[in-house]
């Protein structure tokens, strides 16, 4: 086949996705320009996991599901068409070495986002991708229900098929500003609402005193009103303005909105509430001339003592062998139920991942391919499917990526 006979796809971003799917095109065949308006690819890739990248996890594929928030049926197709053995294979032949953490975490041995684009960019090289760098895709030609082709710095361009991997509409410093929104409009989508996910909390009770405290192996519970929304075991970090951490994150993707939310902080899992008031008896008793605070000190970080002291309604200055039964059990219920009120999510602009974006009933889940407009693609972000945090997001970038570089 010579290169006028070939295929010719146009992608638009240069992101997991994006990446993904100008590979998977090239490698069968195709005749592949990648558009990226930035100045490098994977922008956004490269300050993944503080800059770890977590890659992907290496969970069984069918497990998967169970951590996909919205949509997760119509990634079936992506996940066992290309899935996390196989990203792993392909970035392995393209020289990374990755390696498996906590919680089935897969990270580059190198603790380095810049070796996995290296990986990525060997990928596309060897496939021969053209990428187009600081190049801003204005427009998609879309004629009699066929995508035709991109309009760039006014200059047209043809192509058989486009693929939109453009990202959502979070860290817009990174280049996703929501452009694949306006191009699958002009296609006949429906947008679903961006909104944040995978992001920190404010809270209405003042907690900036505690900010930079990390609370390891925790119970946390997300409710609105007196219903259950999310609950885990893990890690949370106090701010200037309210919560992060992993924990956080997890259960801010499962907010329908901001108002009605309360969070449960529980500070001690492993024991239960007669035999943590059993363990008070005895810090009290061992320690009975000190003051309150200094033995509370010993239960949770010295620093996070005068808010549990609050929580309980115990003077921090009262002696220890002056606490009664009563404040035992007020203790007791503010180390297991520490309560925090959301005032709301903090903003698009800091979350991990968009949720909302390109409605999937306007796209075939087997290929990728726009039900409006033949030979128009959708892969990433863009699309509104979102995961909990623990690599299963750039998984759902890369198996959509290939899955719609593979039908193109």
């Amino acid at each position: 086949m010579t290169i006028n006979q070939m295929r010719k796809v146009c992608v638009i971003g240069g992101g997991p996705a994006g990446m993904m799917a100008a590979f998977a095109a090239a490698d069968r065949g195709c005749d592949v320009t990648l558009f990226e308006k930035n100045e490098k690819l994977g922008k956004k890739l490269y300050i993944t996991g503080k800059g770890r990248c977590n890659i992907t996890n290496a969970a069984p594929i069918e497990d998967f599901f169970d951590s996909v928030v919205h949509n997760d049926a119509f990634l079936y197709s992506a996940f066992y068409t290309f899935g996390n053995t196989q990203l792993i294979d392909l970035l392995e032949r393209y020289g990374l070495a990755v390696k498996t953490e906590r919680g089935g975490r897969v990270f580059p041995v190198s603790d380095k986002s810049s070796d996995v684009l290296k990986a990525l960019n060997k990928a596309l090289d060897s496939s021969g991708v053209k990428v187009k760098l600081k190049t801003p895709v204005s427009q998609i030609i879309i004629r009699d229900g066929h995508a035709q082709g991109v309009i760039c710095g006014g200059a047209r361009a043809r192509f058989d098929s486009v693929i939109v991997a453009t990202g959502g509409v979070s860290y817009p410093t990174t280049g996703s500003t929501g452009d694949g929104y306006a191009f699958a409009k002009n296609a006949g989508h429906t947008i679903q609402t961006p909104c944040p996910s995978l992001v920190g909390v404010d809270t209405i009770e003042d907690v900036s005193a505690y900010a930079g405290i990390t609370l390891k192996n925790i119970g946390f519970t997300l409710k609105k009103g007196k219903k259950q929304v999310y609950s885990e075991q893990g890690e949370l970090l106090m701010t200037h303005t309210g919560i992060s951490g992993p924990l956080v994150l997890s259960g801010s993707a499962y907010m329908d909105g901001d108002e009605g939310y309360t969070t449960v902080i529980d500070l001690k899992p492993a024991l239960d509430d007669k035999t943590l008031d059993n363990r008070l008896l005895r810090d009290f008793s061992e320690k009975a001339n000190k003051d309150f605070g200094n033995v509370l000190g010993g239960l949770v970080p010295a620093k996070l003592a005068p808010l549990i002291a609050k929580a309980s309604g115990i003077d921090i200055d009262k002696k220890a062998h002056s606490i009664t039964r009563e404040e035992r059990g007020a203790l007791v219920r503010a180390l297991k139920s520490l309560t925090l009120t959301v005032k709301e999510r903090r903003t698009i602009k800091e979350a991990v991942i968009t949720r909302g974006g390109v409605d999937v009933r306007g796209i075939d889940p087997s290929t990728m391919q726009s039900r409006f407009c033949e030979g128009l693609f959708f892969a990433g972000e863009v699309i509104d499917v979102d995961a909990l945090t623990g690599g299963y997001n750039l998984q759902i970038a890369f198996s959509t990526g290939y899955l719609a570089g593979l039908s193109c």
